[in-house]
């Protein structure tokens, strides 16, 4: 046993040397080959075509080689989208984040260039006291104060954020309606009830940090502009019948969107699994070399 396992080592070291041909050495072709192969058993079969082109670029485009020149293709930074209708080969590529979520208001931009985005996971509704305080009040004057510092609590959380230089606000629960206003009229997107899991991708992506309370050390409540991530471009685009948020030219790591159409949700499923079963084949053959 022990000489036939020896034996195996030496022919797997013997494949590796002197038969395995080095991905850099075989170009494109290979990889797409690949991509098809890995499609051909399934429902993408007769357009692996189309569909393993897609898969290289969105791979090609993540990747990327570490200071230890270590090849990283994190497929996590492939986001793939679902949106029924139009044909399956009018699937696209795009260079970039996408969320399905759009504006919170209708006065805000569409489109904003050198993004600021600032990430926060807490609510931006009336402030409320916690549970269990009580407030006694014996003139009914100071109870229309405290419902007016209700709100002013939210508005200088909002103040805080606009100042600190953010243009684009990412929300993962709800902003109220007299929040939303402070956005509209400093010309920022704001965007609500945001995914916990596109928060933190977009957060690395952009070199941004989720921010889960404003309070510091003294007691005192502030936002750092370090806490901000930067894009080229944000933009609202409808696809379909939903309003989709794009975010391209991340500032740390590159993100690729796989927007898909196709008849039915049953049908975009399906395309999905062999989508991601491609990618994590490509992954392979680019990592390993």
């Amino acid at each position: 046993m022990s000489g036939y396992r020896m034996a195996l080592r030496e022919s797997v070291k013997f494949i590796q040397q002197n038969m395995s041909l080095k991905v850099d050495t075989l170009g494109r072709e290979a990889l797409l080959n690949a991509a098809k192969t890995s499609m051909s058993s399934k429902l993408l079969g007769p357009e692996s075509e189309f569909f393993s082109d897609i898969v290289v670029n969105a791979m090609m485009n993540v990747r990327h080689v570490s200071e230890s020149g270590e090849v990283k293709c994190p497929i996590k930074a492939v986001h793939i989208l679902k949106t029924h209708g139009k044909s399956i080969k009018e699937s696209c590529l795009v260079d970039g984040y996408a969320i399905e979520a759009g504006r919170s208001a209708q006065g805000m931009p569409y489109h904003i260039d050198e993004a600021k985005i600032a990430f926060i996971d807490f609510n931006l509704n009336k402030y409320r006291l916690a549970m269990g305080v009580q407030v006694l009040v014996q003139d009914p004057e100071n109870l229309e104060k405290i419902r007016q510092r209700e709100m002013d609590v939210t508005r200088e959380r909002c103040r805080k954020i606009i100042e600190a230089g953010a243009n684009v606000i990412l929300c993962s629960r709800g902003i109220d309606d007299f929040a939303l206003k402070y956005f509209v009229e400093n010309n920022c997107i704001a965007i609500r009830r945001v995914k916990k899991g596109d928060l933190k991708r977009i957060a690395n992506c952009t070199g941004g940090k989720i921010v889960v309370s404003l309070a510091d050390f003294e007691g005192e409540e502030n936002f750092d502009a370090s806490y901000l991530g930067h894009a080229t471009k944000v933009y609202e685009k409808r696809v379909g019948d939903w309003d989709y948020t794009f975010f391209e030219g991340m500032k740390t790591q590159k993100a690729q969107t796989v927007l898909l159409r196709g008849a039915n949700d049953f049908f975009l499923e399906e395309v999905e699994r062999s989508l991601h079963d491609s990618l994590c084949v490509i992954k392979r053959v680019l990592e390993s070399n």
